[in-house]
């Protein structure tokens, strides 16, 4: 066995030291895994009298180490020099042996103090070395110097060692434990719950004025699964009591309102599942509750949040209205002809589930959209194309066929209420990043309807908006948003108000789990017309994530 080794151990600790950083560094970065259970993680963890020591050596400098990665050469460190006193040493181990590492920035730092468990890790890595070195030569065995040296540093270390690897066989302990315990190889549960505090006023004759302060609250459990690294099922569970505001239709309506009441009771909301076709195509296969935001580029930043409490308080801040006509069970693709270029076409039925004449898969409601976008991370528009059609009384921006609207006015969603309807939508949307703490987004959009059996219910209809989105305002997670548009209003007759929308809210992130949202949105010409007081929403939102 060549002596440089052993005489580079003993010669250089500090730069076995630095060698060391990336062998405790990885040993520090395993001892807290956690698996899905904190509390089964906790209660499987084996004790050891020196581990916590060894934790807080370990631990000591963390904030200036970054994880160390294996060179190859001394020349992949850019502060090492031929004129360094242990130069030699440092390439012998290095280019010889493999036997230390460097940071990620290319650098060493070999006058960097260290503790004794760092050196007893760095040893521990080049005595492993060793070992192979004589397990597989024949030619240069060790001699009885180098082996004497060998026991010498075993035994001067011998505690530290112990610690060492008795850290390893805890964590094999706890990994075991978690592969037999843990809830699932394949899902992961996220959820977030939504608690608000909001009132509304309006107009007598439309029984705004009736609404009371009311607390509402919607929790969603997401179970996200993959059994390919590249797939993915998700199954969503959705509980709450969040209900519109009385006579507002969709122009008062809040994002956690859409399809926020289940009386309390839990029922299936998504059911999706997703996989790669190709490298350049993923289809959607939609099972329960597919709206055209699970599978197509909305491009409103930070506004959308899909119907979530992180963006928007209003429905009709967060998307074009266009992708609020049609929804249900059905499939759609996404192809990507670049980086930046993708098109989207599907197709959802709103009671492909029913068997009965006039329903089912092709016969009820249904809606087919085609999308093309460009998105290149600071400038996005899309290009849309909806073609609908609904049975009497089901029209309307709410993708569920409720009749009722989740964005626009009564007048606007009730059009299908006179007869059966054939829609055709367009729309343009798009966003623009002009810093990392300002964005302007905006999108309009027209949709013309034709009653199937008389020109009743025929009607064009239009919408249109832009935003202003301030992330990070004060803080790194805060979100300052202005939204002023035109929520969707029906143009015939002659006495059409346009119904204007002007939303300001303001999301304090407390920290990454909870954020608090107040905020008012003002509406001006309810259902269109300026006989009725303007209609005022105030709330104040508190969201949780995990």
């Amino acid at each position: 066995m060549h002596k440089v080794l052993w005489k580079s151990l003993l010669g250089c600790p500090a730069m076995l030291g630095a060698m060391a950083v990336a062998s405790a560094a990885i040993a520090t970065e395993a001892a807290p895994f956690q698996g899905v259970n904190t509390l089964e993680t906790e209660a499987a963890s084996v004790s050891f009298d020196d581990i916590d020591q060894l934790n807080r050596y370990s631990n000591e400098g963390r904030r200036t180490r970054a994880a160390a990665e294996q060179v190859t050469s001394v020349s992949q460190l850019s502060d090492v020099q031929p004129t360094d006193w242990a130069f030699q040493a440092l390439q012998s181990l290095v280019e010889r042996y493999g036997c230390i590492a460097g940071y990620p920035d290319g650098t060493f730092r070999g006058n960097r103090a260290m503790t004794r468990y760092e050196f007893a890790a760095g040893l521990n890595a080049c005595l492993a070395k060793v070992e192979e070195l004589i397990a597989t030569s024949v030619a240069d065995m060790a001699t009885r110097e180098d082996l004497a040296i060998l026991e010498q540093l075993q035994e001067e270390f011998r505690a530290e060692l112990a610690t060492l690897r008795g850290r390893v066989d805890s964590l094999e302990g706890r990994v075991s434990f978690l592969e037999k315990t843990q809830f699932s190889t394949t899902t992961k549960l996220t959820g977030e719950v939504i608690m608000m505090l909001a009132g509304a006023t309006g107009d007598r004759a439309t029984g705004a004025d009736d609404n009371q302060i009311v607390f509402q609250h919607r929790t969603r459990l997401n179970f996200n699964t993959s059994f390919s690294g590249e797939d993915l099922l998700i199954t969503r569970l959705q509980v709450g009591n969040s209900q519109q505001f009385n006579g507002l239709s969709g122009e008062g309506t809040l994002t956690n309102q859409v399809f926020g009441d289940t009386g309390n009771t839990f029922t299936l909301d998504t059911l999706q599942y997703q996989f790669p076709l190709g490298s350049k195509a993923r289809v959607y296969l939609t099972a329960n509750a597919g709206i055209w935001d699970d599978m197509a580029n909305t491009m409103n930043p930070y506004f959308e949040d899909f119907d979530g409490g992180s963006g928007s308080l209003s429905a009709f801040a967060q998307r074009n209205p266009i992708y609020r006509i049609g929804g249900g069970a059905g499939l759609g693709v996404n192809y990507d002809f670049s980086d930046n270029l993708q098109l989207t076409v599907g197709y959802l039925a709103g009671q492909a589930a029913s068997p009965n004449l006039g329903e089912g898969l092709f016969n009820g409601n249904y809606s087919a959209l085609a999308q093309l976008t460009y998105d290149n991370g600071r400038f996005g528009i899309g290009a849309t194309f909806n073609h609908a059609y609904f049975k009497e009384g089901q029209f309307a921006f709410d993708n569920a066929g409720f009749g009722q609207g989740f964005a626009g006015t009564t007048r606007a969603n009730s059009l299908a209420k006179l007869d059966r309807v054939t829609t055709n939508s367009v729309g343009l949307q798009g966003y623009y990043q002009f810093s990392p703490r300002l964005a302007l987004t905006g999108f309009v959009g027209y949709t013309d309807a034709e009653g199937k059996n008389s020109n009743a219910a025929d009607a064009e209809i239009w919408y249109y908006a832009l935003g202003l989105a301030l992330p990070d305002l004060g803080k790194e997670g805060n979100l300052a948003g202005l939204f002023v548009g035109a929520q969707p209003y029906e143009t015939s007759g002659d006495d059409v108000e346009i119904p204007f929308h002007v939303e300001l809210f303001y999301k304090y992130q407390v920290n990454d789990f909870i954020s608090i949202t107040p905020g008012v949105i003002w509406q001006t010409n309810t259902n269109q017309t300026s006989d009725l007081d303007d209609v005022f929403v105030g709330t104040l939102r508190t969201t949780f994530v995990f």
